[in-house]
């Protein structure tokens, strides 16, 4: 059996009058009943406001590593601006903050609350290094090439 003329898209035999035509992918409709008509599958009821749920029922954390690792960058960057002789002053004050978010982030990994310990950690010796050891180095430099003169 042939079908004269179908439209874009319509595949199969024409709609019986009477009954409205069937989707491609629709579900098929239920005899009419009580409740809303082509209900899907039913989920459990939430519990109460005030009741404590059971095990498994919250969702991860995602871990907070934004702290150790801006104390990373910034002790990076501390370092080689304590390098330079004109950025030292920048140095100082990227290292400063690079102590400050590398013991954050180091506090939060010991709590569990970040998974990267070492970035933290490293953030923490590069910015006492960009802060006291290489300004205290320079200022030696300087002292003895003073001396020599």
């Amino acid at each position: 059996m042939s079908y004269s003329n179908p439209g874009p898209g319509d595949y199969g035999p024409p709609p019986q009058p009477g009954r409205p035509p069937a989707g491609g992918y629709a579900y098929p409709q239920s005899a009419p009943g009580y409740g809303y008509p082509n209900q899907g599958p039913g989920y459990p009821a939430a519990p109460p406001i005030g009741y404590p749920q059971g095990p498994g029922c919250g969702m991860p954390t995602q871990p907070s590593n934004g702290m150790g690792t801006a104390g990373l960058v910034l002790g990076i960057i501390g370092v080689v601006c304590s390098l330079t002789f004109f950025l030292w002053f920048f140095g100082v004050i990227l290292g400063i903050l690079g102590i400050i978010f590398g013991a954050i982030g180091r506090g939060k990994a010991t709590r569990g609350e970040a998974t990267n310990k070492g970035s933290a950690t490293a953030g923490l010796v590069l910015g006492i290094t960009a802060t006291v050891i290489l300004p205290l180095l320079g200022f030696l430099a300087f002292a003895s090439l003073m001396s020599l003169a």
